[in-house]
């Protein structure tokens, strides 16, 4: 599904799901709840407060914004050198200044009501390029349409080469849906999905798949194939059982439930993403509001990945990872810093090639001890793929690191290159 579009000027990508240039392959915590809908704890006690967006964060609390008339990031573009058998995703690669590589990877949060004037700008002069809608919106198809409109052209105004955007959003359903008003259908939530068959379930999917790409949306950041151990246990269960998010409580029931939904997208041009790898139904606290949040039982070949291995199995192009540590796998590291998560068991275990996305990393608790910077240089050197930030304003400080990393460091600088190629790739295929 081809992202390349003819505009008469430089413009040579269209969008993901409908194909205007024939190419010779695209195939997520936490989404926010409703904010109110339901009661908050003390991350302390264990329990949660709503999800946050990958997480769509509820804050309004200003934080900084750089000016609009500040530095951009581009530069000149390097001269590229191709081969006859160069791919065509390679010969894209070789006309990015390293800038626009570096804003292929990211995807900067805005919000589903519309981009600020500042957002816009933030986007367009640093070259970012894909967004994600958080928060919640109630408008309809129609003025969400117009949103992801405005943001594709702050896109496109960003870029040398016309490279259409990724448009993502929450859209599971329940407690955890950006999108709604006339148009959108009431998604039920992820414990409701599971009871029905696999064929209703891929039928509604596809419903709620098209509406998003009636919209301008091409990403979903779902289904949630976290498996939590029990009904008993659901309600302990921060990040997922207790939202009702979870499809069923055995690997296996929650498997048929990540397929159905995922073939039910993609079937109508949507991109689903699977998450949260490697699963969040064990935990008590949630990365969103709380730090250290730590899974203690799940193993590198626990039945509880099967989900996870069926969705890359059936194609799926796309898997989220979580924001936990995991005790029995990398006590170390967090799975979006983890080479053993990211490289050992998604690429080499599951054989999985698609885009590895990490959740929030910009407001969750659980990345607070680290900077801006870190998160993004640590994610990208663990072998992650498309970093989201649900600010665009802190997007541009990951940007700015990325890039001088990257300057200094030439074996980092192939880790950028090698992670736009993949996304180019799949924008392309």
């Amino acid at each position: 599904m081809g992202i390349m579009k003819n505009t008469g000027k430089k413009r040579a990508l269209t969008s993901i799901f409908f194909i205007w240039l024939v190419v010779p392959c695209l195939a997520l915590a936490g989404c926010s709840a409703e904010q109110g809908a339901a009661p908050m704890e003390s991350s302390g006690t264990g329990q949660s407060t709503l999800p946050s967006a990958s997480s769509s964060p509820t804050s309004n609390t200003p934080i900084p914004q750089p000016s609009a008339t500040s530095p951009s990031l581009k530069s000149t573009p390097p001269s590229p050198t191709t081969s006859p058998e160069t791919s065509s995703a390679q010969q894209l690669v070789a006309k990015l200044s390293n800038e626009e590589k570096i804003g292929q990877i990211l995807m900067a949060g805005i919000p589903a009501t519309g981009a600020s004037t500042q957002d816009r700008a933030n986007i367009s002069e640093n070259s970012l390029g894909n967004v994600f809608l958080k928060g919640r919106s109630n408008a309809g198809v129609t003025a969400t349409k117009a949103v992801v409109q405005r943001a594709t052209q702050a896109v496109e105004e960003g870029q040398s080469q016309g490279i259409v955007p990724w448009v993502s959003t929450d859209q599971e359903g329940g407690l955890v849906q950006v999108l709604k008003g006339n148009g959108f259908s009431r998604i039920p939530s992820g414990k409701i999905q599971g009871s029905w068959s696999a064929q209703l379930l891929e039928q509604n999917a596809m419903s709620w798949a098209r509406e998003l790409s009636k919209a301008g949306i091409n990403v979903n950041l779902a289904p949630v194939a976290d498996t939590v151990p029990s009904a008993k246990f659901a309600p302990s269960n921060a990040p997922i059982g207790y939202f009702g998010r979870e499809f069923a409580f055995t690997p296996q029931a929650v498997t048929e439930s990540v397929r159905a939904f995922s073939h039910g997208m993609r079937k109508a041009g949507v991109a689903p993403v699977v998450k949260h790898f490697p699963g969040l139904g064990r935990m008590t606290k949630n990365t969103d509001v709380a730090k250290n949040v730590t899974d203690t039982q799940t193993t590198r070949n626990d039945s509880y990945l099967e989900p996870f291995k069926a969705a890359v199995a059936d194609g799926n192009d796309w898997v989220m990872v979580s924001n936990a540590y995991y005790s029995k796998i990398d006590p170390a590291n967090i799975a979006p810093f983890s080479s053993t998560i990211m490289r050992g068991m998604l690429r080499e275990d599951l054989g999985f090639t698609g885009m590895i996305i990490s959740d929030d990393v910009c407001d969750a608790a659980q990345l607070s001890p680290w900077s801006l910077a870190t998160r993004a240089t640590r994610f990208f050197e663990a072998g992650g793929t498309v970093l989201l930030c649900v600010e665009s304003s802190k997007t541009v400080i990951m940007a700015k690191a990325l890039n001088a990393k990257a300057a200094q460091d030439p074996a980092f600088a192939k880790l950028i290159d090698a992670a736009a190629l993949k996304v180019l790739e799949a924008k392309l295929d």
